[in-house]
């Protein structure tokens, strides 16, 4: 049995493999896709995430496993996954809390305005008065994906007197479903993204959902960057109709200098840093891996197996 392993992980992984592992380690995408010839199991992870794809797609007749520490799958190519009937893991909850925490800070931030408290520091100005004076308590918050990132941030909303309502596609346990929240949408101060990125997501947040915005409410956006159709939300923010847009992740990604969501009014950019904003998830996508990799060879039940059809 072989698999091709980030050269990175080595430390953490290499003295609990098993004898009979053979293990290519990789630290270039030349040598992933080496690697990944003749593997049966491959965790190919790089940046940027394109290089995935066509490392995974080196991958030959023996390729039975995929893993990735990365929670969305818009990276890799699922339906030649699914053709040749390999699994493949994600790393949901590896940075769930660390995530959560910075949608967090994204309502508190854009509640009390610190952006703006920040400028006036810069400028060295003392401010005579709160930029922002939105007190959380009472406030009632949406968040579309209420899976393990969704329920953490209602989880931490909740102890600041916060109002959440999930949205799921099944609509158990009093979430709304896919159909129903965009009617939903004005009762709302906080409109929470922590969706997995598939086809039904793109672009979920345009003209007709931004219109339907409470007066003053704020987009919060920790999921990806193409749920969120640009051009409507730019023409938002500029006009005042929507209170503001917390982003972190863009379209593209890295955003380019002089693209206009740089300047626009009322808009904080974190450029996708909310997974990153932590130091042990090299440690629980080990963890995770060598987890997996026991019950792999045990044939018994692997964490984290993707739906390829639904693309999460």
């Amino acid at each position: 049995m072989k698999a091709v392993l980030p050269a990175l992980a080595r430390p953490l992984l290499e003295a609990r493999l098993p004898d009979d592992l053979k293990v290519a380690w990789f630290a270039s995408p030349r040598e992933a896709a080496a690697g990944i010839a003749d593997a049966e199991i491959a965790w190919v992870d790089m940046q940027p995430t394109s290089l995935v794809a066509d490392a995974v797609r080196a991958g030959g007749p023996g390729l039975r496993w995929v893993s990735t520490i990365y929670a969305g799958l818009d990276a890799f190519p699922l339906d030649w996954l699914r053709e040749r009937g390999v699994i493949l893991t994600n790393g949901v909850g590896i940075n769930a809390i660390a995530v959560a925490e910075y949608a967090v800070m994204g309502v508190l931030a854009a509640a009390k305005r610190f952006d703006e408290v920040v400028r006036a520091q810069r400028r060295g100005d003392w401010l005579a008065d709160a930029p922002g004076k939105i007190e959380l308590f009472g406030t009632r918050a949406i968040i579309i994906g209420y899976g393990a990132i969704g329920r953490l941030i209602s989880e931490r909303l909740a102890a600041f007197g916060v109002a959440v309502t999930g949205v799921t596609r099944s609509g158990a346990s009093g979430t709304l479903t896919p159909d129903a929240w965009r009617e939903r949408l004005p009762e709302f101060d906080w409109v929470i993204l922590a969706a997995p990125s598939t086809p039904d997501t793109k672009a979920m947040i345009g003209t007709a959902e931004l219109a339907r915005f409470k007066p003053g409410a704020w987009l919060v956006n920790i999921a990806r960057g193409d749920m969120v159709d640009e051009e409507p939300l730019l023409a938002a923010l500029r006009s005042g109709a929507i209170g503001g847009a917390f982003l972190d992740p863009t379209n593209p990604e890295p955003l380019p200098p002089g693209h206009p969501l740089w300047t626009a009014p009322n808009c904080m950019l974190t450029m996708h840093l909310s997974g990153r904003s932590q130091t042990k998830m090299f440690q629980r996508a080990g963890e995770l891996f060598l987890a997996n990799l026991d019950a792999y060879r045990a044939g018994g039940r692997m964490k984290n197996v993707a739906d390829l059809e639904a693309g999460y």
